[in-house]
């Protein structure tokens, strides 16, 4: 049975429930009792039922659970006669399952959806022509034409004198890497250049992309399961549930004592504080930008111990910074960048962007460039001003201008240089790398006041480069060089320690998040690979919303608790009035009603949670705003 089917059978259950109750008063007050207790037990028999299947369901697994006190009452308060109690029983019961399937599937989505950002076709050259194929017809040596922003969607190699690729979704390199003829490119890299053709060197099904997907499915087969708050309790409440039913029929010889001791053990209490505390949590959750994928996720979270991070995207903003400007001429640092910015604004490339937006924001009004001639994935030529302008890497702006200007000291682990010169003159060099987010030591050091004991990055990126970032940070490790398999693999190593946390953004963290006890992405920005395979989505990129989330899960789960403790308190106290004869079945399912409001009163309270670190943090929508900004 799907997840899908599952919910609604779960839901048409609580609707035969409700019906045969209200049918069953509605009956006995028109003066038809035979009727009433027919449509109470009508409403009653379709939930024992499934509820009799689940549990052999779970016997077989070798596990035993509340649903057995459940079955218990509701059959025996058929059995002898008290068909009322019965319905009410079955009506709490199915409730309860319907709001855990609610919260289970209130993020739920189809695990096809991962391969959506690779295109369904290709482009391919034939016989003088291009033709558009689906990708299960493209065979080693055939050649395809990759647009710029297209998305390789087989590995090959490069036709073309240069192309410029972005793998930051791959490797965790983020600075686009231009790539000559005869070099590799892997599939879901994009092209951040001009056009080029690719040779193709494998299937698509046997592409990297597609190894990157098999590792997901993998993982999320061989995800442990998280065992429910209420679980841990089950098999302590049932014997003591049993005991007292058989010592109250035993001593007593009345069977409906033991009827109205297991009404009152009916384990509502943990069947509907849990999920309405959890759910609670999960709505407040969103409240501040983290959508948490069900009620089983949301009490791992609350549990972690042990936190992984991604570098690119995630520890970092994923995209290039000014970090410095270099003035070698007669400019000013304003100067150097409104010229470089001036002429970048005809090229497409990542960096060209960067340089423009970091100007506009300095409300820097630019002209529009003239005679522009661009070397793709080299650099631009043109005029500002009347002026004759080179921009781009260092070597192409020292071939322009005929004059060395290359000065490869200024480009440290991770950094792209990018030159500028005018009329033949050198006038500066600015510096650019993809930048440690604000606020990330402080941001940490909460994160270990949470309860996180062990902090460690894990990025494909190069050594020198994961370093460079972490520097100061007080990681307890950094794996740099890492394949997605190799992230699996640390994710499992550092389990044996405590529950694990991974948070990432790209294709290549997709695998690491299925396989993590919670797995967290980077929603606004992230590849849809890593949204699908994760338990958690923030919704901004904005890595200090795992505070609230972390704080909202760890209170939720404590009010849960609370709400378990109570109830099962005053259940037990229930019980042994029942024992004593001080109540009937239909009492000791109204006062477990009693018992359940109260409960269930206690659980929303998670609604209002207010964490500490609230007042760090921006609205989601002002988030949202500035992203886009």
């Amino acid at each position: 049975m799907t997840p899908f089917q599952n919910d609604r059978l779960k839901t048409f259950l609580l609707a035969l429930a409700a019906l045969g109750l209200i049918a069953g008063i509605a009956l006995f007050y028109a003066g038809q009792p035979e009727l009433a207790a027919l449509a109470w037990s009508a409403g009653v028999l379709p939930v024992l039922a499934a509820l009799v299947v689940e549990i052999l369901r779970s016997l077989l697994k070798g596990e035993a659970g509340l649903d057995i006190v459940a079955a218990l009452s509701m059959s025996a308060a058929l059995l002898f006669g008290e068909p009322l109690a019965a319905s009410v029983v079955a009506l709490m019961y199915s409730g309860g399952t319907f709001l855990e399937s609610f919260a289970e599937g209130r993020a739920r989505r189809e695990m096809s959806d991962l391969l959506s950002r690779v295109p369904r076709t290709a482009t391919r050259h034939h016989d003088g022509t291009l033709e558009e194929v689906p990708l299960g017809d493209i065979a080693p040596g055939d050649l395809l034409l990759i647009r710029q922003g297209d998305v390789a969607p087989v590995d090959g190699t490069i036709d073309a004198e240069t192309a410029m690729l972005d793998q930051s979704a791959l490797t965790g390199e983020a600075m686009p890497v231009r790539l000559s003829r005869g070099d590799e490119v892997m599939s879901g890299a994009t092209n951040a250049g001009e056009a080029f053709d690719l040779r193709v060197a494998r299937r698509a099904d046997d592409s990297t992309y597609a190894g990157i997907v098999r590792l997901v499915e993998t993982a999320q087969a061989s995800k442990a399961p998280m065992a429910r708050l209420a679980d841990r309790y089950s098999v302590l409440f049932l014997v003591v549930t049993v005991v007292l039913a058989t010592a109250a029929w035993w001593f007593t010889g009345d069977p409906i004592r033991a009827v109205a001791v297991l009404v009152v053990a009916t384990p509502c209490p943990l069947i509907l504080a849990v999920p309405v505390a959890l759910v609670a949590g999960l709505s407040r959750a969103a409240h501040f930008g983290v959508l948490i994928k069900g009620a089983k996720p949301l009490e791992s979270l609350a549990r972690i111990q042990t936190l992984i991070l991604d570098k690119t995207g995630t520890l970092t903003d994923g995209r290039p910074q000014i970090v410095s400007i270099t003035v070698t001429g007669d400019l000013s640092e304003d100067e150097v960048l409104y010229f470089a910015a001036a002429l970048d604004q005809a090229s497409k490339h990542p960096i060209a962007q960067a340089i423009v937006a970091a100007t506009h924001l300095r409300g820097v009004t630019l002209p529009v460039p003239q005679d522009v001639i661009e070397t793709p994935g080299e650099g631009v030529t043109g005029r500002i001003d009347g002026h004759k302008v080179v921009v781009g890497g260092v070597d192409f702006v020292a071939a322009q201008i005929g004059a060395g200007a290359n000065d490869s000291a200024l480009a440290g682990a991770g950094s792209v240089v990018v030159s500028l010169g005018i009329d033949g003159v050198l006038m500066g060099h600015i510096v650019m790398a993809d930048a440690l987010r604000s606020g990330t030591a402080d941001l940490l050091a909460s994160l270990r006041r949470l309860g996180i004991t062990r902090i460690l990055l894990a990025t494909g990126d190069r050594r020198a480069v994961a370093d460079a970032v972490t520097k100061g940070l007080g990681l307890d490790a950094v794996r740099a060089d890492l394949t997605p398999d190799q992230k699996v693999l640390l994710v499992l190593s550092e389990r044996k320690d405590g529950p694990v946390m991974m948070v990432g953004d790209g294709i290549n963290d997709a695998p690491a998040l299925a396989a993590a006890d919670i797995g967290v992405a980077m929603g606004a920005r992230g590849a849809a690979a890593s949204a699908e395979a994760a338990d958690v989505v923030l919704l901004v990129d904005q890595l200090d919303r795992l505070l609230p989330g972390i704080e909202i899960a760890q209170r939720a789960r404590r009010i849960a608790f609370q709400s378990v403790v109570a109830g099962i308190g005053l259940s037990v106290l229930g019980m042994i009035a029942a024992a004593l004869g001080y109540l009937t079945p239909v009492q000791g399912a109204l006062l477990q009603e009693v018992i359940d409001v109260a409960v269930i009163l206690n659980a929303l309270r998670a609604l209002r949670i207010v964490p500490r670190h609230h007042k760090q943090i921006s609205s989601p929508s002002d988030s949202a705003t500035a992203t886009g900004a």
